[in-house]
């Protein structure tokens, strides 16, 4: 299903006047309000071909209608999601939930909705049908090496696909752990692990990435060999200039200082990106901005500095993807949540007074500090957004479009009230 542009221009025009009158009254205050207009327009969030299904938990998955049945129609609705908030112009496919049989009709297909090929994600905490050798007690790590080696030729094969696709990043997570004292050798499990990793790299194209993602729990409960952001920096050090660290805001223990992390990978050259998605507990793939919003402005706070401070491109020098799970919402929706969550904590970050900050860091007067951030945060961003998507042709308030025009029940006329969307 294709939008129509004159539907989103229709809707439009209807609210245009509301906007004008918000969006003046924010400008108002702003001495770089076109500078901001610019870099929300060319600031984009990969969309995971893999949340555009209902999610689940380990008790159940309770799917909805409409969702998509093939790589196809993933994209078709990625598509969707591009047309209503113009953020949204890539896809990520994990492999090999999502195999591209037909690389060259992929590719044609997704350039015609204005979309390409974000990281291709590899999948090696799972056994696959047919597949010879278990991943029961690790991949990378294994202390069988031929289970390891099945793992690596797994992710060079994830790499040829990406290639077909135009793709330029490998992201690797493993669930690589144990549950018990005793269970594993720590010290092998990681050397293991990286020598691994180094095949991998090997097999790399030279203008390609490595992305390596870390999480300190689950499903093993007692260790993960790739359990914290050090023990990525550390492996993403040995492997060289074309590894660095992924960020999943939900692979955390409760309290943890992200912001900061996210601060010294980025001055040590070494963060590739990001999955976003919220918490209240652990791992829990909640819509981003749902639970904590202020972690995540000042997430993007240092981000903006960090970013500027080394004269990066917001928009495409490292990776912005969401990885979420969307248990009760309407997939689409959720996804076009998280992306409004995203920007807003952006544009925010853009607001904060660097200069004067500066200042009252310099002075430790820590209360000033604290009124520069909140001055930032309680602003009202929304309508420079509205007016950074209106510009690029989308909409004003795309979950308003999205249920004027009755998106999801044509999606279902389509494709069905109990559609199941495949790799979930």
């Amino acid at each position: 299903m294709q939008l129509e542009k004159h539907s989103i221009g229709e809707f439009n025009q209807q609210h245009i006047n509301d906007h004008q009158r918000k969006f003046e009254f924010v400008v108002a205050d702003l001495a770089n309000s076109d500078e901001i207009l610019q870099k929300l327009g060319a600031f984009n969030i990969a969309i995971p071909s893999w949340a555009l299904g209902t999610g689940g938990t380990r008790f159940g998955r309770f799917s909805g209608g409409g969702e998509p049945r093939s790589l196809e129609e993933k994209i078709e609705d990625v598509g969707l999601i591009h047309a209503l908030n113009k953020s949204s112009n890539s896809i990520s496919l994990h492999i090999p939930w999502d195999i591209p049989e037909h690389p060259d009709s992929i590719k044609t297909l997704a350039s015609q909705l204005g979309l390409h090929f974000d990281a291709v994600n590899s999948n090696t905490f799972q056994d696959q049908p047919g597949q010879k050798l278990s991943y029961k007690f690790g991949s990378l790590h294994h202390v069988d090496k031929a289970v390891r080696k099945q793992a690596v030729a797994h992710n060079i094969e994830v790499i040829k696909y990406g290639v077909q696709l135009g793709s330029k990043a490998l992201s690797v997570w493993l669930s690589d752990g144990s549950n018990f004292p005793g269970q594993l050798n720590f010290r092998k499990a990681f050397q293991n692990t990286l020598e691994s990793l180094q095949e991998i790299y090997e097999a790399l194209p030279a203008d390609w990435k490595v992305w390596i993602e870390y999480k300190p729990f689950e499903p093993n409960f007692y260790s993960t060999t790739i359990g914290d952001w050090g023990q990525s920096y550390l492996l993403a050090n040995k492997l060289g200039n074309k590894a660095a660290t992924l960020v999943d805001l939900g692979h955390h223990l409760q309290g943890c200082n992200i912001e900061q992390i996210v601060s010294l990978l980025l001055m040590e050259g070494k963060l590739a990106g990001f999955h976003f998605n919220d918490s209240k507990y652990g791992d829990d793939d909640l819509t981003v901005g749902s639970i904590n919003p202020y972690q995540l402005f000042l997430i993007f706070k240092e981000l903006v500095e960090g970013m500027d401070a080394r004269g990066m491109n917001h928009a495409t020098d490292i990776g912005w993807m969401i990885d979420a799970s969307h248990n009760v919402k309407d997939p689409i929706e959720d996804l076009l949540q998280s992306v409004q969550a995203i920007k807003i904590a952006y544009t925010q970050a853009l607001l904060v007074d660097k200069a004067a900050l500066e200042i009252a860091q310099n002075n430790n007067d820590v209360a000033l500090a604290q009124e520069i951030l909140q001055q930032a945060y309680r602003t009202d961003v929304r309508p420079l957004i509205a007016e950074a998507s209106l510009r690029a042709g989308g909409a004003l308030d795309p979950i308003g479009v999205f249920r004027k025009l009755n998106i999801r029940e044509q999606l279902i006329k389509e494709r069905g009230s109990k559609t199941v969307a495949t790799g979930l």
